[in-house]
């Protein structure tokens, strides 16, 4: 997993609240435990006009000029602005790397699904909770100028926008330090490796029946 570095993009508003994890990444197109592939069909239902099919070529389908992430400059965007409970539904981890193959880093919202919040430090993406009234103001700013973009910084734990608003959020101390190290879960325990193998060298001298045939 990448290291988390602070940096500048532009915000797609999507006006939404309860997004859940099947419309980010429709259940059809979780075929593979892989963790790229998903970016093209972020959104799908919302993105294309014609049907989902997992086998036809995106190149091929009909995009739905509406929606934001379509639209450019959006079509680029890093951070994305939602409303409440973003993520909700199943726990499926393939909403978040279909995030992440499009190209997003940040989530914006006033709350989260809690198996979504969770997966996306697994997986590099920072989700930021902020009160509904700054989720407001910054909606009315992005509508109000196109491209409108921030800077964060996971480090001091602040977002700047193009127009000097700063907001402070929130985060565990230990899911910052994970991103901001690139640390996925299998990461995080080969830096216990030492530990883990001492437990295990200890343990077969009293228990040495259950290492038999290992």
């Amino acid at each position: 997993m990448e290291k988390f570095y602070t940096f500048t993009g532009v915000i797609a508003p999507l006006d939404r609240a309860n997004v859940d994890t099947d419309a980010i990444i429709p259940k059809q197109f979780l075929k593979s435990i892989k963790r790229s592939g998903f970016g093209p069909n972020l959104f799908d239902g919302w993105r294309y006009l014609d049907a989902a099919d997992p086998i036809q070529e995106n190149q091929s389908r009909k995009i739905n000029p509406d929606f934001v992430l379509n639209q450019s400059p959006y079509d680029e965007a890093k951070i994305l602005l939602a409303r409440k409970n973003f993520g909700c539904g199943s726990s499926r981890e393939h909403a978040v790397w279909a995030l992440a193959g499009f190209g997003i880093k940040v989530v914006l919202a006033p709350s989260f699904g809690d198996i979504f919040y969770s997966n996306s430090f697994k997986n590099g993406v920072l989700p930021i909770r902020l009160s509904d009234v700054a989720i407001d103001a910054l909606f009315k700013s992005v509508y109000a100028t196109a491209g409108y973009s921030a800077t964060i910084n996971l480090d001091e734990q602040l977002i700047e926008t193009q127009d000097g608003i700063r907001l402070d959020f929130e985060i565990a101390a230990g899911l910052k330090d994970r991103l901001l190290k690139g640390l996925d879960d299998i990461s995080l325990t080969l830096a216990h490796a030492d530990k883990i193998c001492a437990y295990e060298k200890a343990r077969k001298k009293i228990t040495p029946w259950l290492f038999q045939g290992i």
